[in-house]
């Protein structure tokens, strides 16, 4: 068994910060997404990807591996998003297991609505706190992050 390579005292700071910071971000932009707009932060981001795509509809399966949810889960939540009116799912004419969501004129409302606030608070809460050097070097480390994460994906 190889030993533990732990963190330095700066090092610790560093990470415990992130993570510290990601907790409470997440939280605030929660917290004002919901008051605002009535959405969840997993609404908006399955209302956000749908109103990506030029036909405001994608495959339930691809949806899922974009987002890193299990099909269960998503689907257990579109079911709900469906009660509410904001999407609806149809078969999918080439898989007839298959599941196609599409955004429903109220979904698509709910988006366009929510968007510009929820831009405001991430800006408010973490874009506006930044220096430009400071938005390069999280632009940087955070694809460098990412790459390294879906390299690993890949080779697993």
């Amino acid at each position: 068994m190889t030993e533990a390579r732990w963190l330095d005292d700066r090092q610790m700071r560093a990470w415990l910060g992130y993570r510290r910071m990601r907790l409470l971000l997440d939280l605030q932009l929660a917290r004002e997404l919901q008051a605002a707009s009535g959405l969840s932060e997993p609404d908006y981001d399955v209302l956000s990807n749908l109103s990506a795509r030029d036909d405001l509809g994608m495959r339930l399966s691809d949806l899922a591996e974009h987002m890193r949810w299990s099909k269960s889960r998503l689907s257990h939540h579109v079911t709900r998003m469906q009660q509410r009116g904001l999407v609806e799912r149809h078969e999918c004419a080439d898989d007839g297991r298959g599941s196609l969501l599409k955004l429903t004129e109220q979904g698509w409302q709910a988006i366009r609505d929510a968007a510009p606030g929820h831009v405001e608070s991430v800006r408010k809460h973490f874009i506006d706190l930044l220096t430009d050097d400071e938005l390069d070097a999280l632009d940087a480390l955070s694809h460098r992050v990412v790459d390294h994460l879906q390299e690993m994906e890949l080779n697993h």
